[in-house]
């Protein structure tokens, strides 16, 4: 399935929310790995019509759907249980992730520290026809500064079919489809979500490109995440 975000308000969802294109980095953004697929500039308001495109069909499965939610605050100093009382014993704390003020993209490979550009996440290393019930991220930014989701709209069975289409029933989708896709010319929409100090995100970030982004902002922010099967409406939606 594409990218669906459950809201109730699309008018609250425009106005925390921009569309553009993605495209691979230059060479010369030796930030980046090679292939490494980012943000085009400028970021565009999201229109009506494309708000009402998000909007889940009644039978879409938790584990496709984008949520934009008010997470419990942590009491003290322990995160690793906040998300317990959400429905499922067996969510995972995955640690947090600080990013400075002004980064197009947030998320580096750990052995290089070169930036992977938007990207899928492989905790669950599930294939093609079980991609789309993987668990997804519950992200928490724990400030100071405002930060951003940045979400793909064509999921990644959709893209694997595109870039295999023999074989691709027996593939793990993989963040290399996305990059030869985008290397192909072929267009890569993403929207961006505005999350400010103690906002957050269920996302199924398995299935879906995605990063964080800084871009613009003058403060730093942590973000805090789990992983979990969690049911949709769990938490209290801000859009």
């Amino acid at each position: 399935m594409p990218l669906h975000i459950a809201v109730t308000s699309p008018g609250a969802l425009r106005e925390r929310c921009q569309a553009t294109t993605a495209h691979p980095a230059a060479e010369t953004h030796t930030a980046y790995e090679p292939g490494a697929v980012i943000p085009a500039q400028p970021w565009r308001p999201l229109t009506e019509a494309a708000a009402r495109a998000l909007t889940p069909p009644p039978a879409a499965p938790a584990s496709t759907l984008v949520e934009i939610v008010r997470p419990p605050l942590p009491t003290g100093d322990r995160l690793d249980d906040l998300a317990l009382p959400l429905g499922d014993t067996h969510a995972q704390y995955i640690g947090q992730a600080l990013a400075k003020p002004n980064m197009p993209t947030t998320t580096d490979n750990y052995r290089d520290g070169r930036l992977l550009g938007l990207h899928l996440d492989n905790w669950d290393k599930l294939p093609y026809e079980r991609k789309h019930t993987g668990r997804r991220r519950l992200a928490l930014n724990l400030g100071p500064g405002t930060r951003y989701l940045i979400l793909g709209t064509l999921d990644a069975q959709a893209v694997c079919r595109a870039t295999h289409p023999h074989d691709y029933a027996l593939r793990y989708p993989h963040t290399d489809d996305y990059r030869a896709l985008a290397a192909a010319g072929q267009p890569i929409h993403v929207l961006r979500i505005r999350l400010a100090p103690g906002e957050g995100y269920i996302a199924p970030t398995e299935y879906l490109l995605h990063d964080g982004s800084t871009e613009g902002q003058d403060a730093p922010s942590a973000m805090a995440f789990w992983l979990g099967l969690w049911s949709s409406g769990v938490l209290p939606s801000l859009v």
